[in-house]
């Protein structure tokens, strides 16, 4: 079976807070994972769990996108569905413009074949793109 990680699960597994729940929730996904099961995490939840790290655990942007691609490395039982993999593999991500969930949102349109409509004038530089007002 594949289980669907909610944002609430990848963060005791990146900060390990609390302890005794982020425990559980390691031998919950060890479990499955010993049982051949495997996790997914969305783009919805890569995104919000990028976001709470930097406003809630005060975790810099680059060391927030590293824990992300290190929770996605095959080895550990978990991967990512939708863009989110592709787009963490975008060099230098932390100081790109447009950032990762610009870049995930992009990507998500551009896997269902739609062009984008922005106000985001970084977003210029991706294909498919149109912005206004600018």
């Amino acid at each position: 079976m594949i289980y669907g990680l909610d944002t609430s699960i990848v963060l005791r597994l990146l900060t390990g807070e609390p302890k005794e729940l982020a425990l559980q929730a390691v031998r919950r996904i060890t479990a499955l994972v010993d049982n051949e099961d495997s996790c997914v995490i969305s783009d919805l939840v890569a995104a919000e769990t990028y976001y709470a790290l930097q406003f809630h655990y005060k975790m810099p942007k680059g060391d927030a996108l590293s824990a992300l691609m290190l929770l996605g490395k095959d080895d550990h039982g978990i991967r990512f569905s939708g863009a989110t993999g592709k787009v963490l593999q975008t060099p230098r991500l932390s100081q790109a413009n447009p950032g990762f969930v610009d870049r995930l949102i992009y990507a998500g349109y551009q896997q269902e074949g739609h062009a984008m409509l922005t106000c985001e004038h970084a977003a210029k530089k991706l294909a498919g793109v149109e912005v206004v007002g600018g």
